[in-house]
């Protein structure tokens, strides 16, 4: 086989996906292949919101390489996670390619793209080792990262080891692919006996909500594509949540968010809230947002859908919005010292 034809479909040599973004591989070639294979007439495409912007141009590349009469269409929906699949355009394409995650939920339909990046880590490790613990004999690291750098981790597993540390990993739940691999509504992953952690990637949300769901674990933050290491604090974050619920304490009236996302419905948490409080009203909706909120008269919210909704956006709703273990805390069935990060596992 020529050179030419080994790089036929690695889009890191034939330069297809890099030209519009030099650090991800889009992988065109597989949903080339799964063209060809399903005999497909129509592909959709979906990117999280940050890559949004690289969507027409990766469709221009595709749509270079594919027969002419396959038509590719674009998702406008937004989406914040393989959690978030845009099931209009599924139901409507012979393939549907998902970039940015790791498969959640596996289908023969779907191509999961994680676009791997091909940042180099040791920079960033050997800058880490500044901040983390030094070893001693069997000085425990537990070694955490993104599905964006999964490629590297065990490059990453070696240089530490070779420090003389004992790297612990694990595999979470259901929800995640990979070993050691964490998201942002989702740690298991680090549930390590280890007393620090060492994060790899992009950021502050993951490690932050990390160590809010490990408060006894030292979180040590390595973003290789900014090249800064820095310690997660959650101090600035817990203010922020304890004043969301003491504002709640005084609410009448509830409206509880059941998010109809695929892969973010809690139904059984939405309706045991509203069966259990006269004065909670079930609203259901595909995308929370503080505007869409605006025309309810109701004193909080819980959103039993993505935490992140809350605590990334918890500042910008017009009244307070709990997580379902922080309006325990509100209605006084829970002590509020007991406030800890919302997590998922399972929904599917």
């Amino acid at each position: 086989m020529s050179g030419d034809e080994r790089s036929a479909g690695d889009l890191r040599n034939t330069g297809m996906a890099l030209k519009h973004d030099r650090e991800w591989d889009y992988e065109l070639d597989r949903v080339v292949d799964a063209v060809a294979d399903r005999d497909a007439s129509t592909v959709g495409l979906q990117f999280p919101e940050g890559l949004k912007r690289r969507g027409p141009a990766v469709a221009d590349d595709l749509r270079s390489i594919l027969p002419d009469d396959v038509r590719v269409m674009i998702s406008g929906q937004p989406c914040y996670g393989a959690c978030d699949l845009d099931t209009f355009l599924l139901k409507r394409t012979d393939v549907f390619v998902h970039f940015g995650h790791s498969p959640m939920k596996e289908s023969d339909k779907i191509i999961y793209v994680p676009l791997f990046s091909n940042v180099d880590v040791e920079p960033i490790i050997t800058e880490a080792l500044d901040e983390l613990e030094a070893p001693t004999e069997a000085t425990e690291l537990g070694l955490v990262t993104t599905a964006q750098h999964m490629n590297r981790f065990d490059e990453m597993r070696s240089l530490l080891e070779a420090e003389g540390y004992e790297i612990q990993t694990r595999r979470g739940d259901e929800r995640l692919t990979h070993e050691g691999q964490v998201l942002g509504c989702n740690y298991a992953s680090a549930e390590v006996s280890a007393e620090q952690v060492l994060y790899v990637g992009g950021g502050k949300f993951h490690p932050l909500g990390l160590a809010m769901e490990h408060p006894e674990k030292r979180v040590v933050i390595a973003d290789p594509v900014n090249n800064t290491v820095s310690v997660a604090d959650t101090e600035k974050f817990m203010k922020q949540r304890y004043g969301a619920v003491h504002r709640a304490m005084d609410a009448e009236t509830w409206g509880v968010i059941f998010c109809t996302k695929i892969g973010q419905g809690r139904w059984e948490i939405a309706q045991e809230i509203v069966e259990d409080n006269d004065n909670a009203y079930l609203i259901t909706m595909d995308e929370v947002t503080p505007d869409r909120l605006l025309n309810f008269d109701l004193d909080a919210f819980v959103n039993t859908g993505c935490p992140r909704i809350t605590t990334d956006d918890g500042p910008r709703f017009h009244k307070p919005m709990l997580t379902p273990g922080e309006y325990r805390i509100a209605i006084g069935e829970e002590p509020l010292e007991g406030l800890s990060f919302d997590t998922f596992h399972g929904t599917w």
